[in-house]
């Protein structure tokens, strides 16, 4: 059976997971007290999609600090333990029809990759809360899960796309579909060379500001994936 894609590589927060924007909350909070004064809307915007390392190191930047390594580590580690919390405390939900969006195009030999900023930990116990598995075998919910402590660098780089790629066995970028809520989820399909590029606006953008961005389709949700096929 041909389709149209071989591999969907598809952000966590925001695109397939509800989290009512807690990570973002988490982080702004965690750096302001970092910092000792108020990160930006506009800021914070810059940061949205990207790995929570480089978050914390680029919003401290902005607010004119010089942060240590050590120092980016320190709050880093605070930040997840306040995320855990607030996870713990208000779960995380998949958005309405990903999970049948899932097994509808694994049914359908779609590869299906999540790719996150998050970290492993973080992100595996978003997955255990959700009851989500990883693995190729036909019971589990995705083949493969890439975070962004596995990559050099994080979106808007295309590396976590191209580690979706490895993990799954997919060769061809031409044939590889990227989707996510933020402009970095979308720079990040662009320069992997993804021949589809998608824009859902279930997370913090609007379909009008996603696109500005570089795109080949803007969807409402990655429920409607399969309509691509």
């Amino acid at each position: 059976m041909t389709t149209a894609f071989q591999l969907a590589a598809l952000d966590m927060a925001g695109t397939t997971v509800d989290e009512g924007g807690l990570v973002y909350d988490v982080l702004e909070s965690t750096v302001a007290d970092a910092a000792g004064e108020p990160v930006s809307h506009d800021l914070l915007l810059q940061w949205k999609g990207t790995s929570k390392w480089e978050a914390i190191q680029g919003l401290l930047r902005g607010l004119g600090q010089d942060p240590t390594t050590a120092q980016v580590d320190k709050i880093f580690d605070g930040f997840g333990e306040r995320l855990v919390t607030a996870y713990r405390e208000t779960p995380p939900q998949p958005f309405p029809g990903v999970p049948e969006m899932f097994v509808t195009l694994r049914s359908r030999g779609v590869k299906v990759a999540l790719q996150t900023g998050y970290s492993t930990e973080i992100a595996a116990a978003i997955l255990d809360g959700l009851g989500w598995t990883v693995g190729p075998d036909a019971d589990s919910t995705v083949d493969a899960l890439v975070t962004s402590d596995l990559v050099a660098a994080s979106r808007p780089a295309p590396y976590l796309v191209f580690h979706c790629m490895e993990a799954t066995g997919i060769q061809d970028v031409r044939r590889v579909l990227v989707a996510g809520d933020t402009p970095n989820d979308l720079g990040a399909g662009t320069n992997a060379g993804a021949g589809f590029v998608v824009g859902v606006a279930t997370g913090s953008f609007s379909h009008d500001r996603l696109a500005t961005e570089p795109h080949t389709h803007l969807l409402p949700s990655t429920a409607d994936l399969p309509s691509l096929l």
